[in-house]
């Protein structure tokens, strides 16, 4: 089974975190089940960008993001070439590191 490793993210995971994740799980479900809260606010229906991540390794291992996932991405705020939408990449048989941005473009956030 795959492990994601989430660097510290101060908000969500400030000691940083090891998850298993299945093949075929997102990103974003294996962080919700180890209550690493990724902000989704269009409930991952790839219709926004607060769910961005990047993938420090293990990027070439997800299947490519489609044309729509590109789009949100060029809105994203901190872009950077191993991007992606959490909610769209999809786990495969690597292990991946994963940095959570500390920004997202959300205006609407709501405190918890």
């Amino acid at each position: 089974m795959p492990k994601i490793v989430f660097l510290p993210n101060e908000e969500l995971c400030p000691e940083g975190a090891v998850v298993e994740a299945e093949e075929g799980q997102t990103i974003l479900e294996a962080a919700k089940q180890n209550d690493i809260d990724i902000e989704h606010a269009c409930e991952m229906s790839c219709a926004c960008t607060t769910c961005h991540v990047v993938v420090r390794e293990g990027f070439d291992s997800l299947e490519e993001s489609d044309e729509l996932e590109d789009d949100m991405l060029d809105k994203a705020w901190g872009l950077e070439p191993e991007s992606r939408l959490s909610c769209q990449a999809v786990v495969a048989n690597e292990d991946l590191i994963v940095d959570i941005p500390k920004y997202t473009l959300n205006h609407a956030k709501e405190n918890h």
